[in-house]
């Protein structure tokens, strides 16, 4: 029996439970459908940088798995196309989560079963199943800590390896991923992105491997710092499926040199776990404040600012420096996106939305759920949000965490000669250190498009005109 196996955002051989099951069964067809977002009703589409990511992904599985049949348009209509052009008895995928795919999936899985075609679907990009993570109570989590002490008591399945043997079946010719534009041209502002990453299984594995044999160690206290290297980085592997969850768990778990990092970076995982679980329960909060109260903060609508922010000249250093490194790789350090959401939302006062969208475009690792749950998580309107007056000074968070300014200096050298004491807040620099330097505020490098004590002001006035509002409906 031929078997269509479809990938998504699984896009590997090993430890991929679909494509396991069904080359034990007979020959396989590997398919992958690109889908036009407006037609499925995806209202959160990949960005410029997952499409760069993507086609290098799509050309790598190619490659491992010998032969994968592309096609463009609505899974819906072109499966079951498919399944009688082939006359395959089956269908395999692993499962997605976002509102849309969950629609899409139940749809297509209905149909071919009436049709009398074997559906099934299959865990293979989380830990656990959504709903099989439960409060005592048997309810989804809201807050994350009880989330991860009850994620910790289960057990986390061996992962699977590639099938012994795989055959693949004879089908319709596809299309040549090159035709689908999806790397950038005129201008290739991706020109950088390939010294910086390798998609692809292999590319995955080879990320894991170097993280844990250099990376690991002191990852509890080091990967708050972006001038380092101790964090996985293995994020926009996880997204496209390069690489699973369980795959990180036991390779990681099996080292064990270091049980305090070991717990800390399994704890970000699960980060991703609560993520996912947030956006399966509440599927509406891609466009909704998961805390409707918070539908009342007055947001302020400044596409100069937000322009400014998007570029890296907000005269802020580690936050620009953080946009600039996400321009120019795909990637921006973890500790680094909070302080630039942060700033986006509370110090410019610009909704969390214009933020979350931009990341989604510019970010390899442009994940739904991470990124709304980060987004929310900042703006405080989120699940087990930071405190809405946890307001980040970017001068102090940033010396705090770049102490040298070596990341300042990376990303803006225009900044390289000035003096660590002045590197975050050039702004207050005197005159004769900036001339030193060769920093001319406002024509070198930005001055600062908002005061920070003002700023500050300002967005906690805000978030007590949010608390009146809620108190007048209570």
């Amino acid at each position: 029996m031929t078997t269509i196996v479809w990938f998504r955002q699984d896009l590997r051989i090993a430890d991929n439970p679909a494509l396991f099951e069904a080359a034990a069964e007979g020959e396989v067809l590997p398919v992958f459908i690109l889908e036009d977002a407006d037609r499925v009703g995806d209202t959160h589409p990949l960005g410029g940088a997952s499409h760069w990511w993507l086609h290098h992904s799509l050309e790598a599985l190619r490659g491992d798995l010998g032969g994968l049949v592309c096609l463009r348009g609505d899974a819906r209509v072109i499966l079951p196309a498919v399944v009688r052009e082939t006359g395959a008895g089956a269908v395999y995928w692993n499962r997605c989560y976002e509102p849309h795919a969950v629609e899409r999936d139940s749809t297509i899985k209905a149909g071919l079963k009436s049709d009398g075609i074997d559906a099934r679907s299959f865990k293979a990009s989380l830990l656990f199943e959504p709903w099989e993570v439960e409060t005592k109570a048997g309810g989804p989590f809201k807050v994350y800590s009880p989330f991860w002490r009850a994620l910790q008591e289960k057990s986390v399945p061996e992962p699977l390896g590639a099938p012994e043997r795989l055959e693949l079946a004879s089908g319709p010719a596809g299309e040549d991923i090159d035709d689908w534009e999806l790397l950038p041209s005129r201008p290739n502002w991706a020109r950088e992105f390939e010294a910086a990453w390798q998609p692809g299984e292999r590319g995955a594995m080879n990320r894991l491997r170097k993280f844990l044999k250099e990376g690991l160690e002191n990852y509890g206290s080091l990967r708050d710092r972006p001038d380092l290297a101790n964090v996985s980085r293995l994020s926009p592997h996880l997204h496209f499926g390069e690489i699973s969850p369980r795959q990180i768990w036991h390779e990681t778990k099996r080292l064990n040199e270091h049980p305090s990092d070991t717990g800390k970076f399994l704890s970000e995982i699960a980060w991703r776990e609560f993520s996912h679980h947030l956006l399966y329960h509440f599927p509406e909060i891609p466009s909704k404040n998961w805390k409707p109260g918070f539908d009342a903060y007055p947001w302020r609508d400044c596409p100069e600012d937000l322009e400014a922010w998007q570029r890296g000249q907000t005269g802020y250093p580690i936050v620009d420096a953080g946009m600039r490194e996400l321009w120019r790789t795909g990637y921006m350090h973890n500790r680094v996106r909070m302080i630039a959401a942060s700033f986006l939302v509370k110090h410019l006062r610009l909704h969390w939305q214009h933020g979350e969208a931009w990341f989604r475009d510019t970010l390899v690792d442009a994940d739904l759920a991470n990124n709304v749950a980060g987004w929310q998580w900042v703006a405080g309107s989120g699940a087990d949000a930071a405190p809405y007056f946890r307001i980040f000074n970017p001068m102090t968070q940033g010396a705090k965490f770049d102490p040298d300014g070596t990341y300042v200096r990376k990303w803006c050298p225009e900044l390289k000669d000035l003096e660590t004491v002045h590197i975050h807040a050039p702004f207050l620099a005197p005159d004769d250190a900036l001339a030193k330097a060769g920093v001319k505020l406002g024509q070198t490098y930005s001055k600062p498009i908002v005061d920070h004590a003002a700023a500050r002001k300002a967005a906690l006035e805000g978030y007590e005109e949010v608390k009146r509002a809620n108190d007048s409906d209570a």
